[in-house]
């Protein structure tokens, strides 16, 4: 039956379909009302079921043509994904996803910086929880909080990170030591791999039980602590805009003993890594983070 429909009848039914009109379809298209309508007919009756339903004035698919529209949608979708991983003409696409803390505190600052070294990227950013599969071709690479939980990944840590106690200048002056910090409202980040007591006993104390304000994000945790809230348990380079403005400052620096972890990784599939958008990304990434390695990107 497939070989009965013309792909371009699909493209013409997709149309129609989301934009509710067989006229606005035609306008997108650069089609006639009475073509769009032929075409739909045409695939109407080599499908045996009406897919929209009519009146004088109005259309709207069908039971049927509504479960058609969800797959053709999707194999648009999937056919304009391909056109833009596979393209060489037009603007250097980069489709990044990335720990959301990690995106707000310290990568969107600086892709400004970035796009100002590649002027013909087009970066497509966007922040989450979940790691992403890749299998649905959406993005080229990911940058996770914590180890990649997909495996045939390329993986790129991005480095150690300082995690020590962040607080308002106006509160610093009462921390002297680890153990003032007993007096002070001690902010939570709930999906921290470091988290309190791992500080407390770096530093050869048991820590008190959980008593300030939880958050499940370190740049809720980070904007807390910044607005007086407690003292924040949290990466200096998340908080690096923070403290250079003075907003945040590290009353223990010098006077206890930070954790360091590599908590961030950079993650794409072996088959996008010869694509130039990833190749500059992650360069310009490890230069931004000082981090001198080898990019395992297939010798491009």
């Amino acid at each position: 039956m497939l070989q009965q429909v013309p792909l371009s009848f699909l493209r013409i039914f997709e149309a129609a379909g989301r934009t509710g009109s067989f006229r606005a379809a035609s306008v997108e298209l650069n089609l006639t009302p009475s073509a769009v309508s032929h075409a739909i007919r045409k695939l109407e009756q080599v499908l045996g079921i009406p897919l929209f339903d009519r009146d004088t004035r109005n259309v709207r698919l069908s039971y049927e043509g509504e479960a058609l529209m969800r797959h053709v949608s999707r194999a648009f979708d999937e056919l304009r994904r391909g056109m833009e991983v596979v393209s060489t003409r037009g603007p250097m696409l980069l489709r990044l996803h990335s720990a959301p803390s990690f995106a707000a505190q310290w990568l969107t600052p600086r892709l400004a910086e970035f796009l100002k070294h590649y002027p013909g990227m087009d970066v497509r950013l966007a922040a989450g929880t979940d790691y992403t599969r890749f299998s649905s071709d959406e993005f080229d690479a990911d940058i996770v909080y914590g180890a990649p939980r997909s495996e045939g990944l390329i993986v790129v840590p991005l480095g150690e990170e300082t995690i020590t106690p962040l607080c308002a200048p106006e509160l610093a002056s009462t921390i002297n030591t680890p153990a003032d910090l007993f007096n002070h409202v001690l902010i939570q980040t709930d999906s921290k791999q470091i988290q309190w007591a791992d500080w407390f006993a770096a530093n050869g104390l048991v820590g008190p039980s959980p008593n300030g304000s939880r958050f499940d994000r370190s740049f809720l945790a980070i904007a807390a602590a910044a607005e007086g809230l407690g003292v924040a348990l949290e990466s200096t380079r998340l908080a690096e805009r923070e403290l250079a403005t003075g907003r945040l400052v590290m009353p223990l620096e010098g006077k206890s003993n930070s954790v360091r972890y590599v908590g961030h990784n950079l993650v794409f599939p072996r088959y996008v890594r010869q694509r130039r958008p990833l190749r500059a990304f992650a360069e310009w990434l490890l230069a931004e983070l000082e981090i001198k390695a080898q990019l395992p990107l297939g010798g491009i």
